[in-house]
C-alpha cells in the first residue's frame, strides 16, 4: 500500500481521478491473502478442556509398566480381602457361645486372626513398595523423554516458547509426577477398595440395604463428577497462569541492572503482583470447591449410616449381634472413605494433567529431515521420472549404515547446491538458491549487511536449520544423510555469543577429557589466555560461574578459541568471533588462526574487514543471495558492494 501511495503521490489529481473511474469499471480483483491475526511469534499457552483423556492415564501406566499396574491393583484387592476376612472372623468369634465362662477353639481363633492380620500387613508393605518403585520408574521415564526431546528440539521452538513454560514443565510438573501422583494413587486405591468393601459388608449383613445403594450411588456420582470437572479445569488454569510468573521473574532477574537504572522497580513489582493475583484467581476457587464437596459427601455418608442402622433394626429378628455390629462399624467409617475417595479422584485427575503437559512437550517436533527418492514408472514398466521429496522423521544422532569415514572430512571441501532455508514454516526464505563451492584449505570471508543471511549459513552447516530446498555437501557427503553427532563433532565454531557452563575451566575446554594437560596449556598459550589462567590460584580448576559471568566477553571468546584449537577439525567457522576483543588481541588471534589452521577450511563472518583482506576469497551476501564471490583484489577492482564496504572502512 505504501508503494502505491508514493507512486501515485507525484501524479496530478486529474490523472488520479481518471484512474479511479477506470478502476470502478473493472471487475473487482481478488483481495491479497491477509495474514492470519493468530499467527503470532509466541502463541498463548494452550489449555486442555474437558475430561482428561484415557490416553493420558495409559501413558502413565505405560511409564509405570502395565504388568506392575495390574499387580498393584491385585495386591490392594487382596489387602482389603484380608481386612474383611479378619473382621468377619472376629464377628463370627463374638457369636460363639460361652460355656462355663469360656469359649472353645480360642487358640485356633487367635491363630487365624493373627495370620490374617500378618498377611494383611505383608500385602500392605509389598503393595506400597511396588507402587513407590513404579512411581519412581514412571517419573524417571517421563523426565528422560522430556529431556531427550528438548535436547533434539529445533531452535525455532525456543524462539517461540517463553522460558517460563519450559521451566514450569521441568519444575512443577516433574515435582507433581515425582512426589504427588504416587501418594494420590495410593490414597485413591485405599479409599476405593475401602468404600467397596464397606458396601459389600453392609449388603451381605443387611440385604435390604441394596435397595438404597443405587440412588445413593447416583447422587454420589453426580456430586463427584460435578466437583471433579470444576476442580480439574481450575487446576489446569492454575498451571497455565503459573508460567507467566516464572517468565516474568526470570526476565526481571536478568534485566535487574536496567530496571534499577531506570528506577522501574515498583512497576515490575506491580506486574509480578498482577500475575500472582491472576494465578490466585484459579487457586482460591479450588479451595472453596473443596468445602462445597465436603458438605455433600458427608450428607451421602450420613445417609449410608442411617440406612445401615435402620435396616439392621428392621431385620433384627434375622440378624445376629456380630453382623449388625460389623455392618454399623463399617458404615460409620464410610463417610471419611467416600470423602477421601472423591478428593483423591479429583486430585488424581487434576494432577495427571502434569503427565498431559509433560507428554505435550515430549512430543514436540524434533530435528528432522532427509532426502527420499521415489521412481515413477509408465505402464510399460520403464522409469519415467525420478522425484526427490522430503521425508520427515526424527533426525538420528548416529546412522550406522551412513557413518562417514573416521578421517572425514579429510579435504574440507564445502558445496552448496541450490540451497534455500527458512527459520520456521510460514516464514520467508532467509537464504535463496545458494550455489557455491569452497575448496579444501581455502579461507573464505563472509560479509554483508545486517540480515543478509551470514549467521544463517553457519546454522545450516550444523543442521540447526534444515533445508527448504537443495543440499550441502562436505567432501562429497550430503550432510542431510548422516547422523547429527557425526556432522557436528567434525565441525568447530567460535560463535558470536560465547557459551560457557558452570564448572571448571578445564571442563569447559575439554568436556570429554580427551586431551592431556600439556595440550590444554598449549591451546591456552596460543589463544593468549595462559597468563590469565596461570595467575589464578586454582589454574585449570578455575571455577566458571553460570554462563561464564566471572569472565569478560573477550575472555569467553578466547576460551572458545582455545576449545577450537584443541579440537583442530578440518573446517572452522568464526561467527564475528573477535567482535568483543580489542584490536591488538584481535591481531594476535588472527595470526594464531592463520598459523594453526593453515591447512583447514576457514569460514569467517567478518566484523572488521581488515581481518579478511588477505583471505582466499570473499563471499558477499545480499538479502539471502550471493551478490559477489571472488578474491578481495578482484572485488575491489569491480567496484561493487564489497568495494563500497571497504571504502567505508577506509580500506579502498
Amino acid at each position: 500500500q505504501l508503494s502505491v501511495i508514493s507512486s501515485e503521490g507525484g501524479e496530478c489529481p486529474n490523472k488520479m481521478s481518471t484512474k479511479r473511474r477506470v478502476a470502478e469499471k473493472k471487475p473487482a480483483e481478488p483481495p491479497l491473502p491477509r495474514r492470519n491475526p493468530n499467527e503470532k511469534l509466541i502463541q498463548a499457552e494452550t489449555t486442555e478442556v474437558g475430561t482428561v483423556k484415557l490416553t493420558v492415564f495409559w501413558q502413565y501406566m505405560k511409564a509405570v509398566s502395565p504388568v506392575i499396574s495390574l499387580i498393584i491393583c491385585f495386591l490392594y484387592c487382596c489387602q482389603n480381602a484380608a481386612s474383611i476376612g479378619a473382621n468377619v472372623w472376629l464377628s463370627d468369634w463374638t457369636n460363639e457361645p460361652v460355656i462355663n465362662g469360656t469359649q472353645h477353639n480360642t487358640s485356633m481363633r487367635i491363630g487365624v486372626y493373627a495370620a490374617l492380620g500378618l498377611l494383611q500387613g505383608f500385602i500392605v508393605f509389598v503393595s506400597s513398595f511396588t507402587l513407590a518403585m513404579g512411581g519412581i520408574n514412571a517419573a524417571r521415564k517421563l523426565h528422560t523423554a522430556l529431556l531427550e526431546n528438548k535436547f533434539h528440539t529445533p531452535q525455532s521452538f525456543y524462539d517461540t516458547t517463553p522460558t517460563g513454560r519450559i521451566i514450569n514443565r521441568f519444575s512443577k510438573d516433574i515435582f507433581v509426577i515425582d512426589e504427588v501422583i504416587p501418594p494420590t494413587i495410593l490414597m485413591f486405591l485405599g479409599t476405593f477398595f475401602a468404600s467397596l468393601s464397606t458396601m459389600i459388608v453392609i449388603v451381605a449383613s443387611t440385604p435390604l440395604f441394596a435397595v438404597v445403594v443405587i440412588p445413593l450411588a447416583v447422587l454420589y456420582f453426580f456430586v463427584q463428577r460435578f466437583y471433579v470437572a470444576t476442580s480439574r479445569q481450575l487446576k489446569r488454569l492454575e498451571s497455565v497462569s503459573r508460567s507467566p510468573i516464572y517468565s516474568h521473574f526470570s526476565e526481571t532477574i536478568s534485566g535487574s541492572s536496567v530496571i534499577r537504572a531506570y528506577q522501574r522497580e515498583r512497576s515490575f513489582i506491580d506486574i509480578s503482583d498482577l500475575k500472582v493475583d491472576a494465578n490466585q484467581k484459579s487457586y482460591y476457587p479450588s479451595i472453596i470447591s473443596n468445602r462445597w464437596l465436603g458438605i455433600r459427601v458427608e450428607f451421602v455418608g450420613n445417609c449410608i449410616v442411617l440406612f445401615a442402622a435402620l435396616f439392621a433394626v428392621i431385620g433384627k429378628s434375622s440378624l445376629n449381634a456380630g453382623l449388625v455390629g460389623l455392618s454399623v462399624s463399617y458404615a460409620l467409617q464410610v463417610t471419611m472413605a467416600l470423602n477421601w475417595m472423591v478428593r483423591t479422584t479429583s486430585d488424581l485427575e487434576t494432577n495427571i494433567v502434569a503427565v498431559e503437559r509433560i507428554k505435550e512437550y515430549s512430543e514436540t517436533e524434533t530435528e528432522v529431515s532427509s532426502w527420499k527418492s521415489s521412481m515413477l514408472t509408465n505402464p510399460c514398466g520403464r522409469i519415467s521420472a525420478c522425484i526427490l521429496t522430503w521425508s520427515f522423521f526424527r533426525a538420528p544422532w548416529i546412522i550406522e549404515d551412513k557413518r562417514p569415514p573416521a578421517d572425514w572430512p579429510s579435504r574440507g571441501e564445502l558445496e552448496f547446491v541450490n540451497y534455500s532455508v527458512r527459520y520456521r514454516k510460514g516464514l520467508d526464505l532467509v537464504l535463496k538458491d545458494l550455489n557455491l563451492r569452497v575448496h579444501g584449505g581455502e579461507k573464505i570471508g563472509i560479509v554483508g549487511r545486517t540480515g543478509a543471511g551470514k549467521s544463517s549459513m553457519t546454522l545450516c552447516l550444523f543442521r540447526i536449520l534444515e533445508a527448504a530446498k537443495g543440499e550441502i555437501r562436505i567432501d562429497g557427503v550430503r550432510i542431510s544423510e548422516i547422523g547429527l553427532h557425526d556432522l557436528r563433532s567434525k565441525l568447530t565454531i567460535i560463535p558470536q555469543d560465547p557459551v560457557l557452563f558452570s564448572g571448571t575451566l578445564r571442563m569447559n575446554l575439554d568436556p570429554f577429557n580427551k586431551y592431556s594437560d600439556e595440550e590444554v596449556w598449549k591451546a591456552l598459550e596460543l589463544s593468549h589466555l595462559k597468563r590469565f589462567v596461570s595467575s589464578q590460584p586454582s589454574m585449570l580448576e578455575f571455577e566458571c560461574s553460570e554462563g561464564g559471568e566471572n569472565l569478560s566477553v573477550g575472555q569467553r571468546q578466547l576460551v572458545c578459541l582455545a576449545r577450537a584449537l584443541l579440537r583442530k577439525t578440518r573446517i572452522l567457522i568464526l561467527d564475528e568471533a573477535t567482535a568483543a576483543i580489542d584490536l591488538e588481541t584481535d591481531d594476535l588471534i588472527q595470526m594464531t588462526i592463520r598459523t594453526q589452521f593453515e591447512d583447514c577450511t576457514v569460514l569467517t563472518i567478518a566484523h572488521r574487514l581488515n581481518t579478511i583482506m588477505d583471505y582466499t576469497r570473499i563471499l558477499v551476501l545480499d538479502n539471502g543471495t550471493i551478490a559477489e564471490f571472488d578474491t578481495p583484489t578482484n572485488l575491489i577492482a569491480s567496484k561493487g558492494i564489497f568495494y563500497g564496504m571497504a571504502k567505508d572502512a577506509g580500506l579502498a
